[in-house]
């Protein structure tokens, strides 16, 4: 091996500076300044020749300088009039000076303004830390975000500097963008975008995960194992070197089922897991069955109207769960929290509330769920209505289209039909033709049978004979764009509401559909409900962020088991046509072992601006005469 000469090692150790940055670069200008400034001053010194009257080394020094800085100044070098040899050996050593400062100074410029300009990239790229406490961190990027955002802008109205932190692997600037052109205005809460991995622990520390009050994380639209991605982010926190002693506060959302057992045990019951996919499926099965039922979920999950808080009410120790329903004005209570964080929803009335015990209630903010001041008013017991419910019947429901969530909407659906049901589905998927097969094998109240045939052809629909069934579901295709997908649920609606108006005939149809924007369209077809998927999970990630105790609640509500949320005929609890307060509603529940908690008025069934009819936590002493159709909103076993 050759030895390296002295210009090698000299022009590698040069390099080796270089890559320091600007920093090195303005360093060697430096250097190469002195040099000048050091010999153009010692030549002046030595052979007399100078500039002006002093002619000390330090002087003569010092005027170099300047001339490196400011050409101007050799205008005057030499004596007016004059032309000896020293005044043109000042004019020489000036001009070189002057020539050296003009390539320093230029190129120390450029250094400057590339070195601001890197940090100003370095800036946009988002990486420098996030220096907040107390906040929302969103973990991960997708059209749910939005709602998200939306929903933590109006939770945040009532808070001190409320700040939203968002990590996701996308430009910051794009993100900021994206976010500014839905939300010109966020109020009184800063929104905070970062560029990096979830994954990455590094990449992490600049969002200050353990600094933050909550942690939600989205599954992304775009990659291949959305619930890989997921959990690994949830070990990222809860498996991090820095990570702090307390309970991490994680919320997240997961596609399959099967990816559940491994979640949970990397969220070591630090992390609420919402399986989207179950979730949508129980809110369809359930509302297919009740006209509204989605409208009251999405009125309890979402942050613009009541929600569901806790509060501990010591004035209530020791009185039954009877008479906590009655005891306020305007908040509906739905159940209790033991001290243990039990929940009973709709607990049985003669339950005995502890030292300790929460009321969990329906109310517009945690400050209006108070007593109210008066002993609550004697219910008008001479318009209750009293009888039994009858047992579920033989049903027969039409699924029209296909997806992922199909199989587990078909066995919801098999808890609340009547034994003999009868369940048609029709679709051009191929993936449905096995899959129906093996569920026709599970059902124990519903026959199953199937067709393939594409959903927006009048032909097919007049053939099936639609009218003929009790319940109708339109799933939206996950195989096809958004959009694509959307327009052929409004097609099949449009076409369904053409059938009922000419046979004279009510359809109970509810839809699915991908982007709530399309949710306006679909009005026009006056389908009873619409599931937008996306904003369901949003609404039910930005809730239990806020409440950990939530997910309990909700978890309770959407299963088959124990009590869920019904919507039945107002006429079997009061008599129509008399003025009654929600006292008296109250009661009609409390003899059937029901907690009320709302009414929905059929004549604004349609009618978006009022909420579709649909009315929870009312106020307790208003009265309401109530018509045929009206509907009673009720916490049941069944």
């Amino acid at each position: 091996m050759s030895t390296p000469s002295l210009k090698e090692r000299l022009r590698y150790s040069f390099e080796n500076t270089l890559s320091s940055g600007p920093i090195a670069i303005i360093g060697w200008l430096a250097v190469v300044s002195l040099f000048i400034v050091l010999i153009a001053g010692t030549v002046m010194y030595f052979t007399g020749a100078a500039y002006g009257d002093d002619k000390s080394w330090i002087e003569q020094a010092w005027n170099s300088l300047m001339r490196t800085f400011d050409a101007g100044n050799m205008a005057d070098d030499g004596a007016p009039g004059e032309d000896t040899p020293a005044d043109w050996l000042v004019r020489g050593v000036a001009l070189t000076v002057t020539i050296g400062g003009i390539f320093i100074v230029s190129t120390l410029i450029g250094t400057i303004t590339s070195g601001m300009e890197g940090a100003i990239e370095e800036m946009r790229k988002g990486r420098s830390k996030v220096l907040e406490s107390n906040h929302t961190l969103i973990l991960g990027w997708s059209p749910k975000i939005f709602t998200i955002i939306s929903e933590l802008l109006i939770a945040n109205e009532n808070k001190k500097k409320p700040r939203i932190v968002i990590m996701a692997d996308r430009d910051k600037v794009e993100m900021e963008d994206e976010i500014r052109s839905k939300f010109p205005d966020t109020k009184n809460t800063k929104i905070i975008c970062r560029t990096g991995s979830p994954l990455d622990l590094d990449d992490l520390k600049v969002v200050s995960p353990h600094d933050a009050k909550s942690i939600i994380i989205v599954s992304p639209e775009d990659a291949d194992q959305p619930d890989v991605y997921v959990i690994k982010s949830v070990l990222a926190i809860t498996n991090n070197p820095d990570r702090h002693k307390e309970p991490y506060h994680i919320v997240a959302e997961l596609r399959e089922e099967k990816n559940m057992e491994a979640a949970e045990l990397v969220g070591n019951n630090e992390a609420a897991l919402i399986l989207s996919s179950d979730l949508i499926a129980r809110v369809t099965a359930q509302t297919c069955r009740q006209s509204g039922l989605s409208v009251v979920y999405t009125e309890l999950m979402d942050f613009d109207g009541a929600e569901i808080y806790f509060n501990t009410e010591p004035k209530l120790v020791g009185k039954t769960y009877r008479e906590a329903i009655s005891a306020y004005e305007d908040s509906a209570v739905m159940g209790l929290m033991r001290n243990d964080n039990t929940v009973m929803i709709n607990p049985p009335m003669d339950t005995v509330i502890e030292k300790g015990d929460q009321i969990i209630a329906i109310t517009e903010d945690d400050e209006s769920l108070i007593i109210a001041d008066k002993p609550a008013p004697a219910p008008d017991k001479s318009a209750v209505r009293e009888g039994q419910r009858p047992a579920a019947g033989k049903e027969r429901t039409l699924v029209l289209g296909w997806n992922e969530k199909g199989s587990m909407i078909v066995n919801e659906l098999d808890n609340y039909v009547g034994a003999g049901s009868e369940l048609l589905i029709v679709t051009e998927d191929e993936s449905a033709v096995e899959e129906t097969k093996e569920i026709a094998s599970t059902l124990n109240k519903q026959k199953l049978i199937f067709k393939k045939a594409p959903i927006t052809e009048r032909a097919v629909l007049d053939e099936i004979k639609v009218t003929s069934f009790d319940h109708i579901i339109i799933l939206c295709s996950n195989e096809k764009p958004v959009q694509e997908a959307d327009a052929e649920v409004l097609i099949t609606l449009l076409h369904l509401r053409n059938i009922s108006e000419q046979e004279d005939a009510n359809l109970s149809i509810v839809s699915e559909m991908r982007d709530v924007r399309n949710r306006a369209l679909a009005e026009i077809a006056k389908a009873d409900d619409f599931i937008v998927s996306d904003k369901l999970v949003s609404l039910l990630l930005s809730q239990i962020s806020e409440n950990k105790h939530l997910e309990l609640v909700f978890k309770d509500l959407f299963r088959s088991e124990g009590s869920e949320i019904y919507i039945r005929d107002i006429k079997d609890y009061v008599e129509l046509g008399k003025p009654v307060d929600f006292y008296t509603l109250l009661e009609a529940g409390a003899i059937r072992s029901e907690t009320a908690i709302g009414y929905r008025i059929a004549a604004h069934a349609h009618d978006a601006d009022k909420a579709y009819g649909v009315v929870c936590n009312p106020k307790k002493s208003t009265k309401v005469k109530f018509s045929e159709g009206d509907k009673i909103i009720v916490l049941a076993e069944d």
